[in-house]
């Protein structure tokens, strides 16, 4: 009895040593931790880090909580620490809710484990972190500044296309919160189409409104600005174009003399941009971030870091689209449904 209960110790010992060996036997994988995972964009992003991952044989997890509100930070911090006690994790790609992830990144610096920033800010210039431990080895996201300057850009040409553009054109932005992101995109948007204008010699009237992610924030902000008199609006993102279209398409005569533009994509942008003859208000065009390659490029910068190459920021461009290159944009993954 004693050397069978012998040998099933020594098998289980064996066992034992057999997995610990099968963990740690070389499986390489980067853990993507996003600030969402069911939306579309998401997805979009999802389906490109795992095909960069696919590329150089790394296997690629994708998590991110229920809702981009800083309410879920703590269950993404716990995600963030179940990466960094994951032994086949090799990088990570993040892109966080809000501030509170320094002891998280200061374990990444201390494990070796890089991080490639995307989508959004970690932190403020690493202030936050012990004596400069700084994981962070690049950072790939739009630039929203440039992006919403685009927007500018292709609207004005349009006010121009219809002689619009005339002294005091008052022109509404409803900016979908106080994030970097926000702030970016409508500045990047005023800074342009102000620049533009002067170069005509116009001075346009521009109404900024500022609004939390809150059910029925931007729909103040749509009736603030039309009781100013906005003649165009600019929408920072798709959850102002999702609770502006049904006000829009809803009480059509109240708004339909205003002319609209838009940031990121969605259902609701692709119905409004091509139902060009419905009797509510135009939409003339919006800037669709490349969310598939947002995905792809983090993990390709992640594993480019691990293979020994060099590293550093990678901007990805946004496209202007509207009602005649809507579905081609499509069809490249860089609009998506949802």
């Amino acid at each position: 009895m004693k050397k069978i209960i012998a040998l099933l110790l020594a098998l289980v010992l064996v066992m034992s040593l057999a997995a610990c060996g099968a963990k740690d036997s070389g499986e390489k994988t980067i853990a993507v931790i996003a600030k969402g995972e069911t939306h579309a964009f998401w997805q979009a992003v999802k389906a490109g880090a795992e095909a960069a991952g696919a590329e150089k044989g790394y296997k690629v997890t994708f998590r991110g909580p229920t809702s981009e509100s800083e309410s879920e930070v703590p269950a993404q911090r716990e995600m963030v620490q179940a990466a960094l006690n994951d032994k086949t994790v090799k990088a990570i790609v993040l892109a966080t809710i809000g501030t509170g992830f320094a002891d998280e990144l200061v374990s990444a610096y201390d494990k070796k484990l890089p991080v490639v920033e995307f989508d959004s800010g970690l932190y403020s210039n690493g202030a936050d972190l012990t004596e400069g431990k700084d994981p962070t080895i690049g950072i790939v996201a739009t630039d929203n500044f440039k992006a919403g300057g685009v927007v500018a850009e292709n609207f004005y040409a349009y006010l121009k296309s219809q002689n619009l553009a005339v002294d005091g054109y008052k022109v509404g932005i409803i900016q979908h919160d106080s994030t970097a992101t926000g702030i970016d995109r409508a500045g990047g948007f005023k800074a342009k189409i102000e620049e533009l204008a002067a170069a005509d010699g116009i001075t346009l009237d521009i109404n900024l409104q500022v609004k939390a992610n809150n059910a029925g924030e931007y729909k103040l902000g749509l009736t603030a600005l039309a009781d100013w008199g906005a003649q165009s609006i600019f929408m920072t993102n798709e959850g102002v174009v999702n609770e502006v279209f049904p006000e829009v398409s809803d009480n059509a005569d109240a708004y339909k003399s205003i002319l609209f533009c838009g940031f990121d994509a969605g259902t609701n942008q692709y119905n409004w941009m091509k139902d060009a003859g419905a009797n509510y208000a135009l939409l003339v065009g919006s800037v669709a971030q490349d969310s598939y390659n947002i995905g792809y490029e983090a993990v390709k910068l992640a594993i480019t870091k691990l293979e020994g190459g060099e590293v550093g920021d990678v901007g990805i461009g946004g496209a202007w689209y509207n009602k005649d290159n809507i579905d081609e944009l499509k069809d490249k993954n860089v609009f998506y449904m949802g």
